[in-house]
């Protein structure tokens, strides 16, 4: 499958329509392809709020109905030893069995898809929120009276500049042209505790260009560092820095 035609899976994709074979190769090139995943994500954002407008709760008296029915269906009368179960009542109490047995089917999966929408559109929402609340307080330190900012060149002839506001107590750091991380790998910043590193957060896996809000309060730190860590982050720096800062003076 040639990549023109992997771009016009992306709506497959999020619906979860997708074969095996195709899901796996669609996934490789969601690793090279930014515009992709960006509309995969925003695709996925969609069908959730579109499930949440259709969805709705089954009635509570369907269970209660089902199970009071399923005891006066007559079961099919056992056949004498040597003798075949025919006849029309053994198919008619077979049939009753059956269809009953799709009405709980079905009604589960109602239930089961209700719920499943509803869960993705609230995830949606909260992810929503996270970035909101991310950003008004990414603003707050930028636009802060007090912020000061140090900047300086990264590896790769990458540029980084950090926003320090001691008011707020927090830090943002911008880069520009950074090279994205090797596969499973990921950009993890860290504050410098007068040398003891301690976590800051972690940069968006593909992003060259991002604003982070660093994770957690300024307090004493000195300056901030980078390094390449396993997909998830670590407790602590394993690998060398891909670049140090000092903070800017008061």
């Amino acid at each position: 499958m040639n990549t023109a035609e992997l771009h016009t899976l992306t709506g497959a994709y999020a619906l979860h329509a997708l074969p095996e074979p195709e899901r796996r190769a669609f996934e490789r090139h969601l690793e090279d392809c930014e515009a992709c995943t960006q509309e995969v994500r925003e695709l996925i954002a969609t069908a959730a709020r579109l499930g949440l407008a259709v969805a709705e709760p089954p009635p509570r008296e369907l269970r209660e109905r089902v199970l009071r029915e399923i005891t006066t269906v007559r079961q099919e009368t056992p056949a004498p030893e040597g003798r075949a179960r025919t006849g029309g009542g053994g198919r008619t109490g077979r049939w009753y069995a059956y269809a009953l047995a799709a009405c709980v089917a079905a009604a589960a999966a109602f239930g089961g898809v209700a719920v499943w929408q509803n869960q993705v559109a609230q995830d949606a929402r909260q992810e929503a929120d996270r970035a909101q609340r991310q950003n008004e307080q990414l603003a707050q330190v930028l636009s802060a009276p007090d912020a000061k900012t140090s900047s300086g060149e990264l590896t790769g002839g990458a540029h980084g500049t950090v926003v320090v506001s001691r008011s707020q107590n927090r830090a943002v750091f911008l880069a520009s042209g950074m090279e994205r991380p090797p596969s499973g790998k990921v950009y993890q910043l860290w504050f410098n505790d007068e040398g003891t590193m301690r976590s800051a957060g972690l940069m968006a896996p593909k992003a060259g260009d991002d604003a982070v809000l660093l994770d957690g309060p300024v307090d004493r730190a000195s300056g901030m560092g980078i390094t390449l860590e396993p997909a998830g982050g670590s407790d602590e720096p394993t690998s060398s820095p891909v670049a140090l800062m000092d903070f800017p003076t008061a």
